[in-house]
């Protein structure tokens, strides 16, 4: 237990993914707010420390999947991963939601009038999102990657755009934050996506998707801002 204390739950996650279904059952932003101890979080959600360690020691206990050990993974396929799998996942969903949250304005907005600020804050969000990972993709990725072949091939590295990794990575990490604001806002005004009597399919539907659609936000934040960010600050300073 002492081990688990001392560690941040970004770092606890980051080291076995699993434990973020404890952490996200608990109300608990394992990504954006990541950097603190599980004290700390208890403490201010007013939650037993005691029964959520065991949880996460539980977890923590059983065999373990070795293709979600991202910690093990080159940053270059870490990189590559997200960029195909989370960035392609929310490029797809975007649309499909903004088109059926529209739909549920019209056909429910009278009757559940926070559609209309649930709408608002997915449709700022969608916008935003699209710019962050342009960035990424343009500009912080590949100097990512770019390290990683330094690394193996023993190349001196030049900086374009920014004088030290560390600057990209603040930008990004700040956004996040704004982004994981937005959805638990989102996620408060639905309920945490509980349908209400007179919903019907096209409801249901959206609901979930929500719900998935934020679920692959945590996921996406916490694998750059726990695990590939603070990694290519150290391989940067390795390098240097």
């Amino acid at each position: 237990m002492n081990n688990l204390l001392n560690k941040t739950i970004g770092e606890i996650v980051a080291e076995d993914y699993r434990t973020a279904e404890i952490f996200g059952k608990h109300g608990i932003d394992f990504c954006c707010k990541g950097n603190r101890s599980i004290q700390e979080a208890c403490s201010k959600a007013n939650i037993d420390q005691a029964k959520l360690t065991e949880e996460v020691e539980a977890i923590l206990n059983k065999s373990e999947d070795a293709s979600y050990d991202y910690q093990s993974w080159p940053l270059d396929q870490l990189a590559d991963h997200i960029e195909q799998k989370h960035h392609h996942y929310v490029e797809e969903k975007m649309p499909i939601l903004k088109q059926y949250l529209e739909k549920l304005c019209q056909v429910h907005g009278k009757s559940h009038p926070e559609l209309f600020e649930i709408t608002r804050l997915f449709t700022a969000s969608a916008g935003e999102l699209a710019m962050h990972m342009k960035k990424e993709e343009f500009i912080l990725f590949p100097f990512v990657r770019k390290m990683e072949r330094a690394k193996k091939s023993g190349e001196k590295i030049t900086y374009a755009q920014f004088d030290t990794v560390q600057s990209p990575v603040r930008m990004m990490m700040e956004e996040h934050e704004t982004e994981g604001d937005r959805f638990q806002l989102i996620s408060e005004l639905s309920n945490h996506y509980s349908l209400p009597d007179d919903a019907c399919n096209t409801y249901r539907v959206t609901f979930a998707m929500l719900k998935e659609f934020e679920e692959d936000l945590h996921l996406h934040i916490h694998l750059e801002n726990n695990i590939l960010f603070p990694k290519s600050i150290a391989l940067e300073k390795q390098l240097s």
